[in-house]
Order: structure tokens, then sequence, then C-alpha cells
């Protein structure tokens, strides 16, 4: 079986549903190509918990945690089957990693999972469960969370962390004095990952340019750092560009491990 690969996908606003602008064609030229994944595993901020809950439903529902948007965006689903097994498989590696884990049978998707995954499998035909993100876990904790995780991908199980690369919604859709800030931390990111320099990434709150307006609160670039953690040292990191929207939120994401036939058809997209 194939190695699945790890990704870091920046979900955006819940209208990135119905605006794919640059990253949404990216995702789907790129789902094309991962055709051996047995399950899609999402670890987004909006869904944390004391300790880490693990959806096992075999039916997840779609949720649509937001509210202010277009009548249209509540009328979308994504009806993908759940992935039990996979779910309790996921729960032994974390408890024998640490960590407090529980099993909810209850969960379905939040908008951090079903939105980029409209891209990226649109026919929704991809067992999908989702791992809580603690509250209070810091860097290093999430971390620690994609490296538990990790075996799975040897299994074919996509390991997603889903955040956002900026994510300062005080200056969401406002006129913003000096939004270049945005583009400079995203550049700092860039570099990081791309040289893999993960005791950078963890430390970003005080190497990283305009670390805490870019991110008042961490739970949107935390994903990151599980996706790295899930990747493997050999694992070539890979820009997925998404752009900058609203002035200041970027789309940028990364992959991790992706095989050459998706690298392909990244390059063919662009």
């Amino acid at each position: 079986m194939t190695t699945a690969p790890s990704l870091f996908i920046s979900h955006g606003s819940p209208m990135f549903a119905l605006e794919p602008g640059l990253l949404g064609p990216n995702l789907r030229a790129m789902g094309e190509s991962l055709t051996d994944i047995t399950a899609v595993l999402v670890v987004s901020p909006h869904w944390q918990t004391r300790g880490v809950r693990v959806g096992s439903s075999a039916a997840p529902e779609t949720i649509h945690d937001f509210g202010g948007f277009p009548a249209p965006l509540y009328q979308l689903q994504y009806p993908a089957p759940g992935a039990s097994a996979v779910a309790q498989g996921a729960a032994r590696l974390l408890s024998d990693a640490g960590f407090e884990v529980a099993l909810d049978e209850r969960r379905g998707l939040d908008h951090g999972a079903w939105v980029p995954l409209r891209y990226l499998f649109p026919r929704a035909d991809v067992p999908v469960f989702q791992v809580s993100l603690p509250q209070h876990i810091d860097a290093a904790g999430a971390l620690r969370l994609g490296q538990a995780l990790a075996p799975l991908r040897q299994r074919g199980v996509l390991v997603i962390g889903s955040g956002s690369l900026t994510h300062n919604l005080y200056e969401f859709r406002q006129h913003i004095r000096n939004p270049e800030y945005a583009q400079e931390f995203v550049d700092w990111v860039r570099e990081a990952v791309a040289a893999r320099d993960v005791d950078a990434l963890m430390d970003y709150r005080r190497r990283a340019p305009h670390a805490e307006r870019a991110h008042p609160t961490e739970e949107h670039y935390l994903p990151l750092l599980v996706a790295m953690g899930a990747s493997a040292d050999t694992d070539a990191p890979r820009l997925v560009e998404g752009g900058m929207t609203y002035g200041v939120l970027s789309m940028d994401s990364f992959a991790f491990g992706l095989p050459h036939a998706a690298q392909a058809a990244l390059e063919d997209a662009a």
C-alpha cells in the first residue's frame, strides 16, 4: 500500500465552500491524483475538547458551525461515510502516545473538514473522521499529536491539519493598516517549512515577524505542526498556493510526502 501524504490546508472563511479562489482548483487537481487513500483524518481548530476525542460515527453529519453567511452555504452537504475501524486505531495510537482519548460516535464534520474536502474529494466517496484539537495544547503538543498519528499514513490514511496560515479575524473584511504584515509572516513560514525547520516553526511566536498579529490565538496555526509531526524527515514539503484573501487571510497550504503524480498535477494546475 502506498504511504499517504500529510497535508496542512488553510480552510479560510466558510465562504471558501462557494468561492474556490486559487486554492480550490489546486486541491481538486491534487485530490484527483490521490487514488490510494483509504480514509481521511482531519484535525480542525473548530473541534476543541478536553483531552482528545476521535469521531467514530459511521455516517458523520455535515455541521454548519457558523452564522451570518448566505443561505446557499447552509444547504451544502458533504455526505462522506465515516471510518469507525480506522478511528479506533487512531485512538489506540494516541493513547499509546500518552494522550487522554475517548471515541465520539455522534460527532459530525465541522467546516474545517468538509469545506476543503469538497475540493479535494468532491464525490465524498472517501471515508472521513475527525480528531479533536485538545484545549490548551501548545506547539510541542501539536507536533506530538501528529507524530502519534503518523503510522496511519502507512495504511493509506491521509492526515490533514486544517487551519489557516494567518488568522486575525479582528481585521477580517475591514480596512487594514499595513496589510503587508500578513505576507511577511507567510513568507517566513514558507521558508521555515521548506527547510523543515521544526524548531523555528514551534518557536514562531518569538521568531516569526508579526506572529501575534497574524495569530492572536494559536488554534489555527497549530494544525500546521500536526501535519508536520505526521510527516517524515524524508518527506519533501510542497507549497500548495492559495493566495491572500480579504487582504490578510492567507490560503497557502503545504503537502508532505506528496506522490509524484500529485506533484505533477499541481504543476499542471498552476
